[in-house]
């Protein structure tokens, strides 16, 4: 079967996000590769009488020959090989466990009738011999059917015996050894301690050593031996820049950027996130808490700012600000890359392609990436260019415990106040409904009236202009006395649909009231003082909407679900006179996205008689607690701060419905779910609230399976070069087996207990090891049996990072600014390549001399729609979606880069300059250069050739010639790999 013929089985299908389609597709490529040409390490023949395992045997040809036409998208014949309960017993009718000769499975992939075969000839060759003997033998043995590996809890491993004892420094090496040795192969020796320091260094820094740095360790090397390895690791991960280094891999996880994509791609002030990211590594803050605080940190008892911050990791979706978009639709796309991105960077499991079907291959249903959802659908973000909710995080973490506190003193006094308020404000005993309401508009709005059980209702028909104001009169009901609240009843133009498909909202710019007395040529006003709003923490202060000139105020911003009510309260109850009628006026001043009106297109009016309104206004303990939140509120706002976007759940009676997408398309909403994990993974815990804690908790919980496994493979690939794991974004049935499946489990396991999270400890453990120790020299007979290293037969070689490689630069030029956090950088840019949508987005190179200009890559400003062309140029991502991995290449554009490039060229220039400085010998000062890049001694032939350049290229100017030589030793092969 080809890939093509496989992929045009299951044509794309219409979603809001194409990034998980493209992952799947990847995937099955990678699948069907291995599946034709290759068997992953290991795997064996099993002979008849051999034990068969599902995982290794049987799965990979279901994967390969069955599930495209019957697999989790496509289930002809209502067979689904995804499934148990649809091949086995009793709902499965294919397979008899212990009898082959009466298993359908068998008569069809055996029959020499085409019409008959599985599969069929248009979709691919007849199973081999060797596979139908497994499917056999599997069905005779009783055909025991297993979770795919992944799905399974890691186990503890026992530490294998080897045959060379005095190899291993560390248990991991005995699994490797382990391999090595049942295939027949010996492990390379030790990398010499100058390359080994200059590996470890880039790994865990992202910077070279520097020579005292390579001095130091020699010596103690000679002294100390194994020793003076662990207190250069100890001494790496103690330094600043190791937070630098791996938050860089992390904010690819998370699609950090300083911009928000799509449309405009305006600038997002959110760099604060990315602080708290190098921060929380530096600090080695556990694993299962890193992970909790940036799914659910806003949802901890009693959130610290950094809590609050960490939850920004969900607020790098991208957002469209053109005119004329739909919000909503957005809204649901960002939800949606919430759920895909949580999968991928935390499970490493396509639970993406769930979102338009079952999976294919997986044991995820269509209905389960919707329950899923569900733990991020009720946000109050949405698509628009406020970024709110946000926090005003202080410019000085000292000041965060401080902020903090006035934070928390803050909520809990303006929730003690709105309790108070929206208790009488929901109270229907103490509302009178309005009726004989006549409603008019101020524009060619239509507007018409009609009767709802006890209340009259005005909504608007057709077309709703701008700036359109409503005036509605009614008569006051007999017995009211006096006038104390005016409800006003927002609602959806259509109440019964608007609950699934929420409207566009509405803002009340302004809101006046009067009495219209019989007698009385001029209207009676009734000054409003206080509004009493249905939402704790609404978007724009609504007593705005008593400010005539404010086009802010009480509103449903930007979509309405339900019914939204405020209580307009006089500063004194109003004396209602015999007869008469009460006249409101709402005007709407605001619209969105050059398009959208935010108007009030159907409401009602209730009025109130009850003296507890009025004395809301004046009860002095809500005087007193009104005047103590003023207090702390300007106390701070003396903190310097910047604004932050971050992720708060909306009030429980506004919550948003969840529903099943027909096909993956918003508009097409099936049946309504509620939030949950998928039955094919262990359980939330019980006692829980199925919230965002909750699921994040289930996530680092011991019995999830994939977690720990996923985040030890990152790390291994990262100081490797590959995972354990190939397939970094894809740990399902799809992706690469394990190299070494028993050392993954035995790094899990240690990962989540003996090392309680720790990161430092992980690193610390693998970068000791005599794997990693090993010479990176790559030997002729591994070269065709082995050219990934997935044996683990020699130690890591690969090119550097992007980010790395011009840290590396600056580094030795003596460039590089030791200056930390805050907003991003503009270093260097090639001309014409600025040339943003938004024009006042403007890159402002700092000047030579300004630390601004050379400081670390991971602190350059992040544009999706304009990547820095260096880092593209090496293969960093867009940020605009999760990148599990990032895929080396090899083009001619990056020796032009690092040879044409203004950072380059600068650098070159600061080595020259450095060399020159060293001694008054060219020599010397060739041979000082040589062992600052490279970390070890240059031979006499390397010296002669730079000596020849030097002087070929500089003639009488010295200065000139050590430029060019400082520009081909940032260019040697063995300094821009490790």
């Amino acid at each position: 079967m080809t890939a093509r013929k496989l992929l045009n089985v299951a044509p794309p299908r219409a979603a809001l996000l194409t990034a998980p389609l493209a992952i799947l597709m990847a995937a099955l490529i990678s699948s069907l590769a291995r599946s034709e040409d290759a068997r992953s390490p290991g795997e064996e023949e099993v002979a008849d009488s051999g034990e068969i395992d599902f995982n290794e045997h049987i799965r990979p040809i279901f994967t390969a020959h069955c599930t495209a036409c019957h697999g989790g998208v496509k289930q002809a014949g209502d067979i689904s090989f995804a499934y148990r309960d649809q091949v086995l017993p009793p709902d499965g009718w294919i397979v008899e466990p212990g009898d082959p000769e009466a298993s359908s499975l068998i008569e069809r992939v055996t029959s020499e009738d085409e019409d008959i075969r599985m599969p069929p000839p248009e979709h691919g060759p007849a199973l081999s011999t060797l596979e139908i003997e497994r499917l056999t033998q599997w069905i005779r043995q009783g055909a025991k059917w297993e979770q795919h590996w992944a799905y399974e809890q890691p186990q503890p491993q026992p530490i294998p015996t080897v045959s060379d004892a005095d190899w291993p420094l560390r248990p991991m090496d005995n699994f490797v050894l382990k391999r090595l040795e049942s295939e027949g192969i010996d492990p390379s020796p030790n990398a010499t301690p100058e390359r080994w320091l200059r590996r470890v260094t880039l790994d865990l820094t992202g910077l070279p050593p520097t020579l005292e740095d390579r001095n130091a360790f020699l010596n103690d090397v000679d002294v100390s031996g194994n020793a003076a390895y662990e207190r250069v690791v100890d001494r790496l991960l103690g330094s600043d820049e190791y937070g630098e280094r791996w938050a860089s891999i992390w904010l690819d996880q998370v699609r950090y950027a300083d911009s928000k994509g799509l449309g405009m791609d305006a600038r997002r002030n959110i760099w604060k996130y990315r602080d708290w990211v190098i921060d929380a590594i530096n600090r080695d803050l556990p694993y299962d808490q890193f992970t909790i605080k940036q799914i659910a940190g806003d949802l901890l008892p009693d959130p610290s700012v950094e809590d609050r911050i960490a939850t920004a990791a969900h607020r790098l979706t991208q957002s469209n600000e053109e005119g004329g978009t739909d919000d909503e639709e957005f809204r649901v796309a960002a939800v949606l890359d919430r759920v895909n991105t949580t999968w991928q960077t935390w499970m490493g499991v396509t639970f993406g392609c769930v979102q338009c079907h079952s999976h294919p291959y997986d044991p995820f249903r269509h209905e389960e990436y919707y329950q899923f959802s569900a733990f991020f659908n009720n946000t109050a973000d949405s698509d628009l260019d406020e970024d709110w909710p946000a926090i005003q995080a202080p410019i000085d973490p000292a000041e965060y415990p401080e902020a903090a506190e006035l934070d928390h003193q803050i909520a809990s006094l303006r929730d003690q106040i709105w309790q108070r308020e929206y208790q009488l404000l929901d109270d229907d005993s103490l509302w009178q409904p309005l009726v004989d309401l006549q409603a008019s508009s101020s524009n060619a709005t239509q507007v018409e009236v009609e009767r709802q059980g006890d209340h009259d209702e005005y909504h608007t028909v057709g077309t709703v202009s701008r700036n359109a104001d409503f005036t509605l009169e009614a008569p006051l009901p007999d017995g009211v006395e006096q006038l104390t609240a005016i409800r006003f009843t927002a609602m959806p133009l259509d109440p019964a649909s608007a609950v699934a498909d929420s409207e566009w909202g509405f803002v009340l710019s302004h809101v006046e009231a009067e009495l219209l007395v019989p007698g009385e040529d001029q209207p009676q006003p009734i000054e409003l003082s206080h509004l009493a709003i249905d939402e704790p923490n609404p978007f724009y202060d609504p007593q705005l909407s008593l400010n005539e000139k404010s086009s802010n105020g009480f509103a449903a911003y930007t979509r309405i679900h339900y019914p939204r009510q405020a209580a307009l309260i006089p500063q004194q109850p109003v004396a209602v006179p015999e007869g008469a009628r009460l006249r409101v006026t709402l005007k709407h001043r605001r619209f969105i996205l050059a398009a959208f009106a935010l108007i009030a297109k159907r409401g009602h009016l209730a009025v109130s008689d009850d003296q507890r309104f009025t004395d809301l206004l004046s009860d002095e303990e809500l005087s007193k607690q009104r005047n103590r939140l003023a207090a702390l509120q300007q106390q701070r706002d003396k903190i310097p701060s910047t604004s932050v976007p971050v992720l708060r759940e909306l009030p429980e009676h506004l919550s948003r419905p969840t529903h099943v997408f027909a096909r993956g398309l918003f508009l097409t909403k099936e049946q309504s779910v509620t939030a949950a994990t998928p039955k094919s993974l262990p359980p939330l815990d019980t006692e829980s609230t199925p919230d965002r804690l909750a699921m994040a908790r289930w996530i680092v919980s011991p019995e999830n399976p994939l977690t720990a496994r996923v985040a030890v493979n990152r790390f291994w690939a990262r100081l490797f070069g590959v995972g354990l794991v190939a397939t970094e974004e894809d740990f399902g049935s799809s992706g690469d087996p394990p190299s070494h499946p028993k050392l993954l489990d035995y790094l899990a396991v240690q990962f989540q207990n003996e090392y309680d999270w720790s990161v430092k400890n992980l690193l610390r453990d693998i970068v000791l090891s005599k794997t990693y120790r090993q010479s990176s020299k790559v030997r002729p007979e591994l070269l065709e049996s082995d050219p990934q290293n997935r044996l683990l037969a020699r130690g890591p070689r690969q090119r550097l990072p992007a980010e790395i490689i011009r840290d590396q630069a600056l580094a030795l030029a003596g460039l590089l600014s030791d200056k930390r956090f805050g907003p991003p950088v503009h270093p260097p840019l090639p001309d014409g390549v600025w040339n943003p949508f938004q024009g006042g987005d403007r890159w402002t190179t700092p000047d030579d001399g300004d630390a601004d200009r050379y400081r670390r890559s991971i602190y350059t400003y992040t544009k999706r729609s304009i990547p820095y062309p260096m880092f593209a140029a090496f293969d960093a991502p867009s940020r605009e979606f999760c990148t599990p991995r990032r895929l080396r290449s090899n083009t001619p554009l990056q020796a032009l880069m690092t040879l044409n490039d203004e950072t380059f060229q600068e650098c070159a220039a600061g080595l020259a300059t450095r060399m020159k400085n060293a001694s008054d010998q060219p020599r010397e000062q060739i041979a000082f250069g040589f062992r600052l890049v490279t970390c070890r001694e240059p031979d006499d032939a390397e010296i002669d050739e730079l000596l020849a350049l030097q002087k070929t290229v500089g003639g009488d100017d010295a200065l000139h010639g050590l430029t060019s030589v400082a520009g081909v030793l940032l260019n040697l092969d063995e300094v821009l790999t490790k």
